[in-house]
């Protein structure tokens, strides 16, 4: 995934006594035009309520496991795939539930892209090592030669449970990795278990390009629009049940064992907010529900041309910049735009280094009109009328690569190279509208959960 916060609060503070649960599926994100220079103290994205007055509407499928009494895992010795965000609905992780778990034998852990603990950069690998709190064998599935788990790592299991949460974009890389150790296990004759969650941006929600059959790689495994509306538990049914997805043979995937242990009281309508849980970061720059939406909305656009999204600031993914361009400037431009359900803000926060900086807020105004990688697709066409050459003519190979596998579209690529600040961005996300309606129709039989 490319790089991996918070939304400003930027009402009264009166306003945080609604409550998150208040902002319905059509809500705005409730912020005015006018930004503090400071950084705000607590996001709305943040406020939670207080243990006493707490109430959860969902159950996620840990939850689910424990209330069924673990019988999806009773008796089976069990590796585990999960992260910091993998936590029951109280906030205790997943690993801590099932070594106390009765009757259940867990004896190996499996780490992703970031590791077990979360806070390991994109771009580095790790290698196997001790679960220190635990003593367990931690098996590194990001370790520099394979994502995939070896015979070697998966031979003490029955199954492998899956606890990993998603952020609703093809590029994270979760996703593939599930995929990925669904074939392992598969071949192997091991059954996965995925522990299901919501997926933050809802179920309804699906834009972008698709994906090209010869871009597939590990940041975009799965052929689906680039916001594809699907829970973790719907992708892999999707992947069960469709021939081609998995790459092993067919008789070895109709043969292979999958468990999706569901969530009980989410609706496809949900975004994070309605769930009512606290949103454990997802990886180091995805700390909140605002993080989320910036991901999808801001993070095609910045790979090449100079824009920036804000990561090490204090919003990743919602702020920002431009070589040479001040803040007004970008908002000028942008506003100029007129994108539905999207507004611009110039906001004070901070670098990296924990200097002063301005930029322009992204602010999601109409959720139902929100259309979230649009705003990515200009910001390609801004960068090519605001540098000297067209940047993606003058791209390498290295770098023309790896963004078409995170865009999947050799249209777009095409028609930037060749049409740079004149592409015409509109007719491109037409065309993906339309395929995104007749992918919605077409997984419908995937779906886990009504609207």
């Amino acid at each position: 995934m490319f790089p991996t916060a918070a939304r400003p609060l930027l009402r009264l503070r009166s306003m945080l006594t609604l409550g998150v649960a208040l902002c319905g599926f059509g809500c705005t994100e409730m912020q005015p035009k006018s930004v503090p220079a400071a950084r705000p103290a607590m996001p709305v994205a943040s406020v939670v309520p207080r243990p006493a007055d707490r109430v959860f509407p969902v159950m996620l499928g840990i939850d689910v496991l424990e209330a069924d009494n673990f019988a999806a895992v009773r008796g089976k010795r069990l590796g585990l795939l999960t992260h910091p965000a993998g936590v029951n609905r109280r906030g205790v992780s997943t690993i801590e539930v099932l070594r106390r778990a009765p009757g259940v034998q867990l004896v190996a852990l499996y780490g992703v892209e970031h590791g077990l603990a979360g806070d390991i950069p994109a771009s580095r690998n790790y290698q196997d090592t001790v679960h220190a709190a635990t003593g367990l064998p931690a098996f590194s599935l990001y370790n520099g030669k394979s994502r995939k788990p070896t015979p070697a790592q998966i031979k003490s299991i029955d199954a492998l449970v899956i606890d990993l949460q998603d952020i609703g974009t093809r590029s994270y890389t979760f996703i593939s990795a599930m995929k990925v150790c669904m074939e392992a296990c598969f071949e192997n004759g091991k059954e996965v278990i995925v522990l299901d969650r919501p997926n933050p941006l809802g179920g309804l929600k699906v834009d972008g390009p698709p994906l090209d059959s010869d871009l597939m790689s590990y940041v975009g495994s799965f052929r689906v629009p680039y916001v594809h509306g699907l829970t973790m538990g719907e992708l892999a049914t999707l992947a069960k049940q469709t021939p081609g997805v998995l790459t092993v043979p067919e008789s070895v995937r109709t043969k292979g064992k999958l468990t999706v242990v569901t969530m009980r009281g989410w609706r496809r309508s949900m975004r994070w907010p309605e769930t009512g849980l606290k949103f454990v970061p997802t990886s180091p720059y995805v700390k909140d529900f605002a993080a989320t939406a910036g991901y999808a909305m801001t993070g095609l656009g910045c790979e090449i041309g100079g824009f920036r999204h804000g990561v090490g600031t204090g919003y990743p993914f919602r702020t920002i910049t431009f070589p040479k361009k001040s803040p007004e400037e970008i908002e000028r431009a942008l506003e100029a735009l007129h994108l539905p359900g999207v507004a611009f803000t110039v906001i004070g926060t901070t670098d990296s280094k924990g200097n002063p900086m301005r930029g322009v807020y992204t602010e999601i105004t109409d959720w139902n009109a929100w259309r979230p990688t649009e705003l990515s697709m200009h910001l390609m066409q801004l960068s090519a009328a605001w540098n000297p050459k067209n940047p993606f003519a003058a791209a390498g190979k290295t770098e023309g690569d790896l963004f078409r596998k995170h865009t999947g579209s050799r249209a777009l690529w095409q028609a930037l190279v060749r049409d740079g600040a004149k592409t015409n961005v509109a007719a491109l996300h037409e065309e993906w509208r339309q395929r995104a309606v007749q992918y919605q129709q077409q997984t419908r039989r995937f779906w886990l959960y009504a609207p």
